[in-house]
Parts: C-alpha cells; structure tokens; sequence
C-alpha cells in the first residue's frame, strides 16, 4: 500500500493555483537535501513536471526542513510537499487537510557516531547528543521505536535531539563537536561511514523492524479538490523520473552528480545497488500511526487509511 506544530522534516514540493486552469497554475517547488529526493531533482532538470504542464509557471526553491514545509502551507503559501510520514502524520493529527499521493523512495538510514565506547542505544549517556533533521522527523521516530524495543522507554532520547540539516549535521559529527552521533540518509550517511573511526549503531530498517517508504509526497485538499489534474500530473512527471533511474541510471547519475558534487560512479553506486529504492508504492503508514498513537506522538489515528491517503481503499 501504499512535536510540535513547527516540528516537522524534509524536502518540499509546493504549488499554489490561483485559477481554475492549467494556465494560471503556479508551481513553486522547494528542494531539502539528500538524494532520496533524485526524482524531484530529475523531474527539475529535464522538465518533466513543465511538460506535463506547459503552461503553467513553475519554480524551484531549497527550505532547510520540513518545519518551514508546514508552516508555508498553513500561511496558504504551499499546497504540496515531500517529507517522511512520520511528520506528515503530526501535520494531520494538528489538524491540517492534506492527503498522501505518491511514495518517492525508500532509502538506507543509519545512527553513526565517532565513540568507540558506544555500539548499542543503551551505551549513550546523557551528555551524548544526537543530530537529526528535527523532532518529529522520521529519524526521530524510527530512533524512538528502537529506544522502545531496547530500552523500553520510546522518549529516552527526546531531550538529548540536535536539529541540524543533513550536511551540518555530517560536519558536526565528523569533527566530533557538539554531537557524539547522527541519525541521517543518503549520500550523508555513506559519506559519514567512510571516514575511519565511523561505525553504525543502528540502520532505519532495523529500527523500523520492516521495510518502509522513506519520502512521500504530500497535497492540500483544497489543491487536490480544485484541480486533481495537477496532483495527477506531478505524479506522472515523478514517475517518469523514476523510470529514467531505473532504465538508465548512468544517465540519471550525469544529471544528479553535480547537484550533490559527488562523484558520478559514485551515484550511479547509489542507484544501483539498492541502498535507495525509488517508487510510488507507500510502506509503513499502519506500522507508524500506531506506535505513534501508542507512544504519544499522535492524539488521533483515521478510522480508514483513504482519510490520509489518496486512492487507498483499504
């Protein structure tokens, strides 16, 4: 199948229509860091959402977390955005009307730390702090599952939480300042594991104890009840980016390499060898709502999953 009101993670997707038709659309469309979000970039550089959409006008910008996500679309800037489900889900328990449309990838997280003396959850001591996008991002929560399972407490690690974009929070970790672990995705957390001294605490799926769609893409209600040609449109230009990846990943890491400055057999790496999975398929919604609605993180779960997810008839 497919912690708070300003707490939320990743990349950004947003339209706003001002009209009744394809030609007074206005897309804007912000980008956040990792490349989970390869389609969108593919989807940008070869004109994809342009092509279905020709006349509307189209824009890209970069927000630094899925915070400034929400609260665009509440200050009725933004109509669509991709993050994990774990925050859209806070986002529709605070009470914001907005769907699920489309899955975008899974991909490879891990919990990375610089200190030799610590190999499990139960090992960090409260002076050890934990980078992450934000409270209330995925790897917050997959970190909270975890801490539930080993040490039977969900929020152990919840005031010991850095918010730092990806790439800061590489940094920090890698000169050993200020964080003594990061919690992160692709390129990032390959990128952290090269370095020697590095070593893995703990991967998403682990976490997790199943597989998951990492980023999902995201629209109001009012968007999709206005003009679901659009949403449907994007979701084709995003498919056909994905085909793209998988079809002719050479050609996909060309396009990709230069906006990570990563080394382009080095991408093609990451595409190919199923550390990243780009698809509209959406894992994990039930697994997420319940631990979060049992841990506290969620007031309220839907009775049906087609409240939250578009074309879901489960």
């Amino acid at each position: 199948m497919r912690i708070s009101l300003t707490a939320l993670l990743v990349l950004l997707l947003t339209i706003s229509c001002t009209g009744n038709h394809n030609d007074s659309v206005q897309l804007t469309l912000a980008e956040q860091y990792g490349l989970a979000y390869a389609p969108l970039q593919i989807a940008k550089t070869e004109g994809y959402i342009k092509e279905q959409l020709p006349d509307a006008t189209i824009k890209w910008v970069k927000l630094g977390n899925t915070a400034a996500i929400r609260e665009a679309i509440l200050g009725g800037k933004v109509d669509m955005g991709f993050m994990g489900i774990p925050p859209f889900l806070i986002g529709w328990d605070k009470g914001m009307k907005w769907k699920i449309f489309t899955g975008l990838s899974k991909a490879e997280l891990g919990l990375v730390t610089w200190n030799q003396n610590i190999t499990d959850l139960k090992d960090f001591g409260p002076e050890d702090k934990i980078a992450l996008p934000q409270p209330g991002s995925i790897q917050h929560i997959l970190l909270s599952m975890a801490a539930g399972r080993q040490l039977g407490k969900a929020d152990a690690f919840d005031n010991r939480l850095v918010t730092m974009k990806h790439p800061d929070g590489m940094s920090a970790l890698l000169s050993k300042r200020d964080v003594t672990a990061h919690f992160t995705s692709p390129p990032y957390v390959r990128m952290e594991m090269k370095e020697p001294g590095m070593h893995m605490i703990l991967n998403g799926k682990e976490a997790m104890g199943g597989d998951f769609t990492f980023i999902v893409g995201a629209v109001t209600d009012s968007l999709y009840d206005k003009h679901p040609e659009v949403v449907e449109a994007v979701r084709k230009a995003l498919a056909k980016a994905m085909e793209l990846i998988q079809q002719n990943p050479d050609k996909a890491a060309a396009i990709l390499k230069d906006e990570f400055s990563i080394d382009e057999k080095e991408i093609y790496t990451y595409l190919t060898d199923g550390s990243l999975i780009y698809s509209e398929d959406i894992e994990g919604v039930p697994e997420f709502l319940s631990f979060m609605k049992n841990s506290g993180y969620l007031q309220k779960t839907p009775k049906n999953l087609n409240e939250i997810i578009i074309g879901d008839d489960e």
